[in-house]
């Protein structure tokens, strides 16, 4: 790969949580981060302080990935700045937010993620690296269990997945690669809160299934080193916590 301080990552979804780490984590190995929020400038201000505190660039691109428009403007602006782009962390995804219409969850996690691609790839080069952050529940689709509640997030992630899969031979002519970062259940982010809304009990029903549940700083590191591995190959998927579990 190219030299490391020059390098360049785009994160969609980082002004909190698994985002906002992985961004940290990122700019600690020497990258330049691209900090996409859709709505929340302040944390994202405060996530690209602690990156330049680390001595590296970030700049911040406000984007509603379900925006074509924004998304353009996104990556004009990564291009004006830094004219490349080495890593892509489709990190944001969506689909249990109230007052959203019924296509809202493929809008998201499956033509948005096509876009993000799309977008990139003229500025990305031989060494690349797109990952894709999914959950278990999503990834196992169509041949495990899962709650009501999440179906269509996780039937519009594993529409997601496939459809990126599918990109693996024009991302190989560039020299890009694409791996994907399945986490099961991630102690403290909001998906798994908005699930035990409906479903009680539902967190430590999992935690003892599974023994112990991931951390945001373990599921970060999980896709950093994922973003940085040379050895990876194409398609692979790294899962971090258990993937066996029952309703």
């Amino acid at each position: 790969m190219k030299n490391d301080l020059e390098r360049v990552a785009l994160i969609t979804g980082a002004s909190r949580g698994v985002g906002a780490n992985t961004a940290y984590i990122l700019a600690e190995a020497g990258l330049n981060i691209v900090i996409n929020y859709h709505s929340k400038r302040s944390r994202a201000e405060e996530v690209a302080n602690i990156v330049r505190e680390k001595g590296h660039q970030a700049l911040l691109a406000q984007a509603d990935l379900t925006n074509e428009s924004d998304m353009k403007q996104m990556i004009k602006s990564v291009q004006e700045k830094f004219n490349r782009l080495d890593v892509l962390i489709l990190n944001a995804s969506g689909g249990l937010e109230k007052r959203k219409d019924a296509d809202y969850p493929m809008q998201l996690n499956l033509t948005a993620q096509k876009r993000a691609v799309d977008l990139s790839l003229p500025l990305m080069s031989d060494g690349g690296r797109i990952v894709f952050v999914t959950s278990h529940l999503a990834h196992f689709y169509g041949s495990k269990p899962v709650y009501p509640l999440y179906e269509p997030v996780a039937q519009s992630k594993k529409a997601g997945e496939e459809a990126l899969r599918a990109y693996i031979p024009e991302l190989s002519k560039k020299g890009v690669k694409l791996v994907v970062v399945s986490g099961d259940l991630i102690e403290g982010t909001i998906t798994p809160k908005l699930m035990q809304r409906q479903n009680p009990g539902l967190i430590e029903k999992r935690q003892q299934q599974a023994g112990v549940l991931p951390t945001v700083e373990e599921f970060a590191h999980a896709i950093a080193s994922s973003a940085l591995d040379d050895q990876l190959e194409t398609g692979a998927t790294i899962f971090v916590g258990s993937t066996d579990w029952e309703l």
